[in-house]
Parts: structure tokens; sequence; C-alpha cells
């Protein structure tokens, strides 16, 4: 071999992260590392020590994903070059594109590419090749997400108000309580902190299908659908070893209570960074950790809470709560209380009649096909009585619809019907508002008015539809999918008195001011300051500052707080260093021996 066939091809390589990811929409996660969104194109530099010619050579590129999985027929290897003469498998499936922007003369010798990820390409961590000449090297490494801003892919979503809230917006309002008492918690969804691609892809690879066939399940992730019910059963630890354990009934004493947790970045990091499942939640942060994820891979999504919801656990679509003779109440009564995902699908066959919301629900209740997970479930065929519709509606449809029914057991077994109420559940279906914190209360999308003759028949339709599970229903075999959109929040001061109320599972919340000093600037040290009070007789002992925000603090800060006097007030002065600019919200939560969870925000402009 002569010396100038040994003489390296490649130089060197820019993939010019910082302007992609700006075009790209992903530059709040980071700078430094490439994440482009499939179906748009991005550009690459390559830096050879001698001049291309294409008219007589062939520069070839290789995207592949999933390791020694990755085949051209699963469409998670593609093989593409300028000139594009490739000898591609006749089922090749998602095919990458490539163009010239620019080829430099010497002595600069470099080549501008343009490079195009398909609107199908599964989603996650690729490894880009070049060849070039008798020279194959390894370029380096980028990461795809969904486009909810690319026509072409299934998640698009045409309105950008609310592209920016449930795609980019890191902060948001999750409606708890009661049927009586309804009150807005603050989340923050902290999606674009920098290790959350690694979490998030992390999640992915835990999933039970992938430990099984790696090979299918990454080329699934072209699809959301099976996406989301992946991330809505891992983000659960009943069968995976996933990122939460739920847990309903206090002492909390081996791990935090579900009302402390303000956010999901702090569950999500603790998951990776120890590889257990971080203990506890409840429905509403079972609900917030799962936009996280959804909302970072791309999904728009929003959280959606139903109050009075009823869980189904013998498929008959209704409630049945059991007496025996004596009128004591045995232990089937299946209440509970949820918060409910909502995505929503652009093509689902016949004519996208099925298009719209669906519903999604990652805390643990029933499995679907042997895992623990629920949906999507489009909102119509709830809405509509169409409990055959794939994922898992006639539990949705129950829990948002079903009749209560109290029945006397004789003492041999015969049952007897006490009453019936058909207005129990399903009441108040809230989520937030686009663009404010009010709550928009949207069980009319869920069902037809109560008491009228269309949510009787309805009702009717849904408990005499055939919806036996098919051994397949976990995994989709058609090209379907769906758009998940989840709330932000629009940036206020919340300036609440202490208070407390309460919630279905039994824990207490309430707010206290927070407040901010002036704008502060990335790399600069802020200052912010919060108060607490004893309003009453008691001595309020074990005081402890919880503060925390995306963008603001790298982990939470945990502050310890002298004894506070009756009638007194404390003042917490601290300081931060913020590293991401824009609309940021610092969130303090105090607690005590007496009482916990105390909640308030504010709001911070990094310049």
């Amino acid at each position: 071999m002569t010396e100038e066939l040994k003489k390296p091809i490649f130089s060197g390589v820019d993939f010019q992260s910082a302007i992609n990811n700006l075009y790209h929409r992903t530059s709040e996660i980071t700078s430094k590392r490439l994440i482009v969104r499939r179906g748009d194109t991005f550009t690459i530099k390559l830096s050879l020590t001698q001049p291309f010619k294409p008219e007589d050579q062939q520069l070839v590129i290789t995207a592949k994903t999933g390791g020694q999985h990755a085949s051209e027929d699963l469409g998670t290897l593609s093989r593409f070059g300028y000139p594009d003469n490739i000898k591609r498998s006749p089922s090749a499936k998602a095919v990458w594109k490539l163009e010239t922007r620019r080829i430099s003369p010497p002595p600069d010798n470099t080549v501008t590419l343009a490079i195009t990820p398909p609107a199908d390409a599964p989603v996650g961590e690729y490894e880009l090749f070049g060849k070039l000449l008798h020279e194959e090297r390894l370029l380096g490494k980028l990461v795809v997400l969904f486009n909810p801003w690319s026509l072409s892919d299934t998640v698009y979503l045409s309105d950008e108000e609310r592209r920016q809230e449930y795609v980019l917006n890191e902060h948001g309002v999750i409606f708890k309580g009661s049927v009586n008492y309804i009150f807005p918690a603050g989340w923050d969804y902290g999606q674009f902190e920098e290790n959350m691609v690694d979490i998030c892809l992390k999640i992915l690879d835990r999933n039970s299908k992938h430990l099984e066939n790696p090979a299918e399940d990454v080329a699934a992730r072209s699809d959301p659908i099976y996406v989301g019910r992946v991330v809505s059963a891992m983000i659960n630890s009943e069968d995976d070893n996933g990122v939460l354990e739920g847990s309903w009934d206090p002492p909390y004493i081996d791990g935090k209570r579900p009302t402390h947790w303000t956010g999901s970045y702090a569950i999500l990091d603790k998951w990776f960074q120890e590889g257990q499942p971080v203990k506890y939640g409840q429905c509403w942060v079972f609900a917030g950790v799962m936009c996280s994820v959804l909302r970072l891979l791309g999904i728009p999504c929003r959280v959606v809470t139903n109050f009075s919801s009823a869980h189904d656990v013998d498929m008959n679509l209704t409630i049945d709560t059991y007496y025996d003779s004596d009128g004591v109440k045995r232990e089937e009564d299946n209440m509970d209380s949820i918060c409910k995902i909502q995505i929503s699908r652009r093509d689902l066959g016949d004519n996208n009649k099925w298009g719209g919301w669906q519903a999604l629900d990652p805390t643990p209740q029933e499995t679907s096909d042997g895992i623990y997970c629920c949906g999507p479930a489009p909102v119509k065929a709830i809405l509509d009585g169409y409990t055959d519709f794939k994922y898992d509606v006639p539990f949705v449809f129950a829990e948002v619809n079903a009749d209560c029914i109290d029945w006397l057991v004789g003492s041999e077994g015969e049952l007897y019907p006490l009453n019936s109420d058909t207005k129990r559940v399903g009441q108040f279906i809230s989520t937030k508002c686009v663009g404010s914190k009010q709550r928009e209360d949207i069980t009319n999308t869920y069902k037809h008015a109560e008491g009228s003759y269309k949510e009787r028949m309805t009702f009717v339709f849904a408990t005499t539809r055939d919806y036996s599970k098919t051994d397949e229903e976990w995994w989709l075999e058609d090209e379907e999918f769906m758009e998940w959109m989840e709330e932000g929040a629009e940036d206020e001061k919340m300036e609440e008195e202490a208070g407390s109320g309460g919630t279905d599972g039994g824990a207490e919340s309430g707010a206290t001011p927070a407040e901010a000093g002036s704008g502060a600037t990335p790399a600069e040290a802020g200052s912010a300051g919060t108060a607490a009070g004893a309003g009453s007789d008691e001595t309020l002992t074990n005081c402890t500052l919880t503060l925390s925000g995306a963008g603001l603090f790298k982990a939470d800060v945990d502050c310890q707080i002298p004894d506070l006097q009756p009638n007194n007030r404390i003042r917490v002065k601290f300081f931060f260093v913020p590293y991401k600019k824009g609309e940021k919200t610092i969130t303090a939560d105090f607690d005590c021996a007496t009482f916990r969870d105390i909640k308030g925000s504010c709001t911070v402009n990094v310049v």
C-alpha cells in the first residue's frame, strides 16, 4: 500500500451543536451535544486532508442506533451519501438524506453537509460514521427526538402557542384536592436539565421489551404510541424497577412523602444515579414525572386530573360495593383518585375517526398485557363508549363514567341491589388553560352531560361492547401516532397566606410567599428570600426549607431553620447562581414537626 493510501482522509469534524440545537429548539438542553428533531435538517462540517471530488469519489454516511442490532430493514441503520447511489435493502426503512452545502477547495479542504433524519426515524442516540475512499471512521454521536414542528412527523402540532407550552415550558400546574376543594399546585417539570437526555434514554433501555428483544424495541421507537406505553410502564416500579414507587399510606420513613415533591427532575436524577425506584409517589407525582419524560422526547403532553375517579377491577364498567346482612361494608370498594395524561393522535385509520386526545395513566393500578401501564386510550372512544378500541379504553371509561352500585349480600351469597349512583364518578376533570394558571374543565370531552339521554345510552352501549383484550394489545402493529400535550405555567408571583387543604390521599399542603430579588445573569449570583411564620400559640420545631427550580438550582437545596416562636416570623435570604436564561420559577417547601409541605413560588427573570 502506498503512503498516499495510508494517509488519513478525515482530519476533523464539527457537529456545530450550538447553531443546530438552536434551530432544532433543543438549545435549552445543551449547546455542547448535538440534539436534533427528526424531519428537520442539521449541518456538520468535515475537514479532510485532501480535496473531495464528487465526480469520481463517493462520500458515504451511516447513521445507526441500537448498536449491533441496527438494521436497514428495521429502520435503525441508514446508509446515504453524496452522490447518493447507495445500494440499499429493498425493504429499507427510515432512510436519511444528505446534501452538500459547500465544498471548499485546498488548502481548506472542508465539506459542509446537510443531513436530514426522516420524520419516521426511531428516536434515540445515533452513531454517525463517514467513509471516503479507503477510510471509514466514527464521526460522533447525536440524539434524535420527535418533532412537533414538522408536518411530516406523527406528533405534529399546528398551534405555536400550544407547542411552546406543551413541549418547551418547564413549569406547570397540576390540580389537586377533592371534588369539594380543588386547588392548583405548581410543578417544575425540568425537562431541559442537561442530563435529562441520558435519563430518558436509560428509561427506554430499561423497559422489559428492550431486555427481551432490543432490535425490535429500538425500531419501534419510531412510534410515539409505543414510546408512550413504554414510558407509562417505566414510571412506576411495579414490574420493571422503574422510576417511582407508589405509597398511599404513611408513615414514609424510608423515603419522601408524595406531597413533598415539587418537580420531576429530583426524582428522575435520583433514579438515574442510584438505579433504584424513588420513594414515594402518588397519582399527580407519577403524572408529572411522565410528562417531563415525554416532553423531553418531543411528545407534547399535559396533566389532567379526574376527581372522584373510579377503579374497575373486574372489567364490568360498574363500581360495586358490597354489604353483608349486618350492614357492614366489605373491602371491594374501588374508589381512587388519579391523575391523567392526555395525548392526541393524528392518524388512527378509519378517516381519523379516533384522532384527538388520548389518555395515559402511569399510576400502577392494573396490568395491561401483563405490564403495569395504561393507555393511550382515545378520549373520543371514551366519550362515545367504544370500549373495544385500543388501549385500555374500558378501564379509563370506568374511571370517569362508571355507575356505582351498592349490593346486599345474602346469607347464601345471593346479591340484591340497594342503590345506584350514576353521577358520583368522573367530576370536574381538570387541566390547565393554555397561557394561564386557570383551571379548564374538560369533563364534557370525556363524558356526555350527567343524566342526559345520550349519557345513559353511551353507558349502555359501552357495557355491551366486546372489549376482551388480545395477546397483541400491548404492541402496535399499525402505523398510528399520538400527540401528547402537557401544561406549563404562566409565571406569576404567588402570594398566598400559609394554609392547608386536604387531598383525596389524606395529605395536607398549602402555600407561603417566596420573593425574588432583581434579575440575575447566568454565572452571576442572584439572591432571593422567603418568609415563614408561627401564627398559633405553638412553637414550630424541626423546621426545614427546601428550595428548587430548573435553571436555577442544580439540585434541591435544604436549609435548616431555627425554631419559630409563637406569632413570630423568620425571613431567610439565600444566594444562587442561575445557569439558564429566561423566566424561571423558584419553589420553596416548608416543613416542621407540626405541619408539612407548605409551598410557595415566585418568578425569577434570568437575563
